[in-house]
């Protein structure tokens, strides 16, 4: 079987003639420090808000229908605690992951005189991007929804409204995973508080009427179900892509393999992962698990 080169899986101009950088606008100056990411779109803008609603709704029924209600103060005390602190950082890592620039190449950066800087050597190969006309990295794809080009770019998500790319890939893993244990805490809280409630009189396991009960139970069971199978689902296929070095784009081809690294002399972890740290600081080993699975910016951690 022919193997079919991988440029031509990107949309890229290679040759220098049509890289036409008499027709880039120059770039726009740099945006201030501190200035939010957002993407103004419509349809990722509503799922993330029904994100939130499905969270905040879990979070109703948990403490307002089997959590308060409940006669077992320890039970109800450690399983609120767990919940909210879960679900805390479910939102707070999709937050992150929102807000954050997934790491956006610099538009119309394509000019005379960025090709000039770079000193290309003769037969090297440069990639442009004739959409937002901006020298593309290897493994930046562009986005139609964002309108840019971001690096390392996994995908669009809209259910957090923004590309998964180098600089948010951990905030989406983290939000994938808190997601998926939310959900099957409440899937094991929903059915011991089923056996409860058979168990005793419906009208004393809830503050609410036996059909009310019935609805919000079965309702958040569903809903726990679905976001259980699926953000599991994706947090596995997230993590398989960073122990395999890919991204979903580049799956099927690889652009930039271990053996293309190796080639350029370069080291590429066996995980995708590289954690820096440094030697005199001697929290290191009680902080790393922190900066692992806390929706936290820390320039020692990445995720590649």
């Amino acid at each position: 079987m022919m193997l079919i080169p991988t440029h031509h899986f990107r949309d890229i101009e290679r040759k220098p003639e049509y890289l036409q950088p008499e027709k880039c606008i120059p770039p726009p100056h740099p945006s201030p420090v501190g200035t939010m990411w957002f993407i103004r779109d419509g349809c990722g803008i509503a799922c993330a808000i029904v994100t939130w609603f499905l969270v905040l709704y879990a979070e109703f029924v948990v403490l307002f229908v089997m959590l308060i209600p409940s006669r077992d103060y320890v039970y109800s005390i450690i399983n609120g605690i767990v919940f909210n602190l879960l679900a805390f950082l479910a939102l707070a890592s999709h937050c992150r992951a929102m807000l954050t620039d997934p790491g956006a190449v610099p538009k119309g950066n394509a000019t005379k005189e960025f090709i000039e800087s770079l000193q290309l050597k003769p037969g090297q190969v440069v990639y442009k991007c004739p959409k937002c006309c901006s020298i593309k990295p290897d493994r930046a794809h562009h986005c139609s929804v964002c309108k840019r080009c971001i690096r390392k770019m996994d995908h669009h998500c809209p259910w957090v409204n923004n590309c998964v790319g180098e600089n948010n890939q951990k905030y989406f893993v983290l939000f994938t995973m808190y997601i998926a244990l939310i959900s099957l805490h409440a899937l094991i809280m929903v059915g011991f508080h089923f056996l409860h409630c058979f168990e005793e009189d419906w009208t004393k396991c809830s503050s609410f009427s036996p059909p009310t009960t019935v609805i919000l139970l079965i309702l958040l069971c569903f809903e726990g179900l679905l976001f259980l199978i699926f953000t599991s689902v994706m947090f596995g296929t997230q993590v398989h892509s960073i122990c395999t070095d890919e991204t979903i784009r580049t799956g099927r081809v690889r652009i930039c393999s271990r053996t293309e690294n190796t080639l350029r002399g370069e080291k590429t972890p066996g995980l995708g992962l590289i954690l820096v740290h440094d030697q005199q600081d001697k929290l290191w080993p009680l902080s790393w698990p922190l900066n692992f699975f806390f929706p936290i910016c820390c320039v020692n951690t990445c995720l590649l």
